[in-house]
């Protein structure tokens, strides 16, 4: 990432970057790709989601949610509410510390406090990747799989986030889908 960093002019191949530092330039690069840009305060809200989860801050990620918000991962079937919506950032972080969200499309519909966003989730797979039924182990694989985030807003605060993440993509990606034969009944 430095050497592509270097030749964007983002910083001098001489100064060494750290690891916050890096992902800020790389939210920096590529956090504005959504090609729908608008000034809505709902998309504003958003954005700072997706910045908070891509530099750790559970804390400020939490913070964006109303008193009674929920995150419901979809494909997992689980519904996080309270503090425990930051266990979604620090499950990804722990099994992809280089974890990048790339925004693709965003679709805004302030009337109705309803932000669409079209995604892919980005990484290496270096840590246990928890789950309802288990861990997964790190298998050292890059995941790059789509997802679809629906979010639905009140006076500027998260009241519902749904994650459709394409779950069978990334299992595949992770190689856990190699001994499906196991669970398949012929």
């Amino acid at each position: 990432m430095v050497n592509f960093l270097e030749s964007m002019g983002k910083f001098p191949g001489n100064v060494e970057q750290s690891y916050e530092q890096k992902i800020v330039n790389k939210i920096n690069l590529n956090y504005m790709k959504a090609t729908s840009k608008s000034n809505s305060k709902n998309e504003k809200v958003i954005r700072e989601l997706y910045r908070t989860a891509e530099v750790r801050d559970t804390k400020a990620f939490v913070s964006l949610f109303t008193e009674n918000g929920y995150f419901w991962d979809v494909s997992a079937g689980v519904k996080y509410y309270g503090n425990d919506i930051g266990k979604t950032v620090d499950i990804y972080a722990t099994a992809f510390p280089d974890m990048h969200r790339e925004l693709l499309e965003i679709f805004v519909k302030d009337d109705e406090n309803v932000v669409i966003v079209e995604l892919t989730l980005n990484g290496t797979h270096k840590g246990p990747l928890a789950l309802p039924a288990g861990e997964i182990p790190a298998s050292n694989n890059e995941m790059h799989a789509p997802c679809c985030d629906v979010f639905y807003l009140e006076n500027s605060k998260v009241k519902a986030f749904h994650c459709y993440t394409a779950g069978t993509i990334i299992l595949g990606q992770l190689g856990a889908l190699s001994n499906l034969s196991a669970a398949i009944k012929k």
